[in-house]
């Protein structure tokens, strides 16, 4: 699709140049039956060259060719108004040029918001060195948890005071939708502040796509989706996303297995293979419990989340079941799992996750 809209685009910046050679008389166009002067006619050549420069940076899919892609489209339009006659056809591909320039701006504006968000949370939590996580520091855990930990590789090592972590997916929007949507997202994590901002680029169809937001900063939640990063379809905070937003930090504890050891948390062994575990944090609260086999791995987190954000919406089952491990930087961490809401109509499993890549603790920020 990519290709075909440039080849369109290329062949429309050509048609483009046949006002240049008319207007300076390199040549007679018969489809061109209205005069052109010599400036109408350069400027026929600067729009055919907007629209080839535009064409290969979207080819290469440089992030700033909705410039050249929105000023090619109006410079086109103009000419195309003044010898309407002869040119209207060309409005079809300059309405398509447009609406594409359009929504990569939307994405453009949409990444660099979700840029300065991450920077935001994730500088707070770079300052200073991090010790290294000792035997001693694991005493007040429960049995589960410490078994996990040693498991993890995380003796010894830092501390996590933040990471980066990319990601790749398949999503499912409602319990009735039979195809999976492919998606990829990363996310910057903050461990002390606790916070995390995530982002999902997902394409529904060649036309439509969206890209989403979730974040937890100060104790607040919020998620936002908009389609074709443009029009917004979810914009939702309050108090019902500020406690999903920290039960989910709270399940993606298992990959800085280090968060154990928050001040912010609070653990109760349930039996010798889980134990809960309680996140307050600036007036909210959130809690899910972890279980483990015998080798001492996690291999679910549950926890009774609110599915939407209405004034109605209730407590359901949020599970996150774990089917492989991963290596990254020394950490044993999940790296495919799936997310299940637990319904009364059935289980809907509406997310496949795997994880690409973890940074810890990176020093700059990789976007």
């Amino acid at each position: 699709m990519r290709i075909l809209f440039s080849i369109l685009v290329i062949l429309h910046g050509l048609i483009h140049l046949l006002g240049w050679l008319k207007g300076f008389g390199l040549r007679e166009i018969k489809e061109l039956t209205l005069p052109i002067s010599k400036p109408l006619a350069a400027i026929w050549l600067f729009s055919a060259l907007l629209l080839l420069v535009y064409a290969a940076l979207y080819l290469v899919q440089s992030k700033y060719s909705w410039i050249f892609g929105i000023l090619a489209a109006l410079v086109s339009q103009v000419l195309i108004l003044i010898f309407w006659k002869d040119a209207k056809i060309g409005t079809i591909p300059n309405i398509l040029i447009f609406l594409v320039s359009l929504m990569a701006w939307g994405q453009h504006r949409f990444q660099q918001v979700v840029k300065q968000e991450s920077s935001e949370i994730y500088r707070k939590s770079i300052q200073g060195e991090a010790p290294l996580v000792e035997e001693k520091q694991l005493e007040k855990l429960p049995g589960p948890v410490k078994n996990w930990l040693k498991q993890s590789g995380m003796m010894g090592k830092p501390f996590h005071k933040g990471a980066k972590v990319t990601q790749s997916a398949e999503m499912k929007m409602n319990p009735d939708q039979e195809k999976w949507m492919k998606a990829s997202a990363w996310q910057y994590t903050s461990i002390d502040p606790p916070a995390f901002i995530w982002t999902v680029d997902a394409q529904m169809n060649a036309f439509l796509g969206f890209k989403g937001k979730d974040r937890f900063k100060d104790g607040k939640g919020q998620m936002l989706i908009r389609l074709n990063s443009l029009i917004p379809i979810v914009d939702e905070t309050g108090e019902k996303m500020d406690e999903g937003s920290i039960q989910r930090f709270l399940g993606e504890m298992v990959w800085f297995p280090s968060l154990a050891l928050s001040p912010y948390i609070r653990w109760e062994q349930i039996d010798n293979m889980s134990a809960k575990a309680t996140l307050d944090y600036q007036g909210t609260s959130g809690s899910g419990t972890f279980f483990f086999n015998e080798e001492g791995d996690v291999i679910r987190f549950s926890a009774l989340r609110y599915r939407g954000n209405e004034p109605d919406a209730q407590r359901r089952e949020w599970i996150m079941d774990i089917q492989e491990y991963s290596t990254f930087e020394g950490i044993r961490v999940p790296s495919k799992m799936t997310s299940t809401w637990r319904l009364g109509s059935g289980d809907w499993t509406w997310l496949k996750l795997e994880v690409n890549d973890i940074k810890y603790n990176p020093e700059r920020m990789e976007f």
